[in-house]
């Protein structure tokens, strides 16, 4: 991405010559500067009055650094997806033209790695003109709900903080005090079964131990803390075999290693019809 975009043009190599030596020359002499007013600038910086004057030198280089074609040209971004354009130049708080010395690469990797979907940041300054970002964003993993709210959380259990999460209904719910760090590992179990995880309406985090599951928005079940996977590739079986998933279930009990364990949904009681034969006589009055 490129906030200015510049037309390379063929110019005779004798003049590229000249420009890459007046590059170098113009860093050796800021180089130089430096130098030569670092045992001043530590003497300098103990004081207030120190750190002002310190400051309002340092503005005047970066100002002149300016003037004399240290100036921003170009900016390249690398591994944006969903953070747009327009935030993470707000972010860099730099325009075409101002001079490049005045970006500070620690501020601006402060402010991108403030935005909901950085992770990481790095910033570099190439001179004469680019600056160069290379951004890590969050991937979506799971809808948390806990507390009584809902939150999208990426492949580390970290909330990415946004407000709206209509767009990413179709995630898997987690639900639990503590079922997003344990997110990323548990919904990778249940992907060795596509087709049964793609029916899982939320899995639930219990006592920080194992995992529930709701099917079909139906049918619970119960998972065991240890050899969860077999348990996951068991239930699978049984489906692909006997449809056991739709049958009249209420939940399937897995925690025991050497039996299965079904609840049969209760009947709903039906209503008996009065008899008119049953009902008291009407009192006369």
């Amino acid at each position: 991405m490129r906030s200015v975009t510049g037309k390379t043009e063929r110019r005779p190599r004798r003049l590229a010559s000249v420009r890459s030596l007046y590059h170098i020359g113009l860093r050796t002499a800021l180089l130089v500067l430096a130098l030569a007013t670092i045992g001043g600038a530590v003497r300098l910086s103990r004081s207030p009055v120190g750190q002002s004057l310190l400051q309002r030198a340092a503005d005047e280089v970066v100002l002149e650094s300016g003037r004399l074609g240290l100036t921003v040209s170009d900016i390249r971004v690398e591994g944006r997806e969903t953070t747009d354009r327009e935030t993470i130049l707000a972010a860099l708080a730099v325009g075409p033209s101002a001079p490049i010395l005045a970006v500070s690469p620690t501020r601006a990797k402060d402010r991108l790695e403030a935005l909901p979907w950085v992770r990481t940041a790095l910033i570099e300054r190439r001179l004469p003109g680019t600056i160069y970002v290379r951004l890590v964003e969050r991937k979506p993993l799971a809808l948390w709900q806990h507390g009584g709210k809902i939150e999208l959380i990426d492949h580390e259990g970290d909330v990415i903080p946004i407000a709206r999460l209509d767009r990413f209904a179709k995630l898997p719910m987690v639900v639990g005090e503590d079922a997003a760090p344990h997110a990323a590992e548990f919904l990778e179990m249940l992907a060795s079964e596509p087709e049964l995880a793609a029916r899982v309406s939320a899995a639930i985090r219990v006592g920080d131990r194992r995992w529930n599951l709701r099917i079909d928005n139906a049918i619970d079940v119960l998972l065991p803390a240890d050899g969860v996977a077999n348990a996951w590739s068991q239930l699978a079986g049984l489906e692909r075999s006997s449809a056991i998933l739709k049958r009249d279930l209420q939940t399937i009990d897995l925690r025991l290693p050497d039996r299965l364990v079904l609840r049969v949904s209760p009947e709903v009681p039906k209503e008996t019809p009065i008899s008119k034969k049953a009902r008291p006589p009407a009192k006369n009055t």
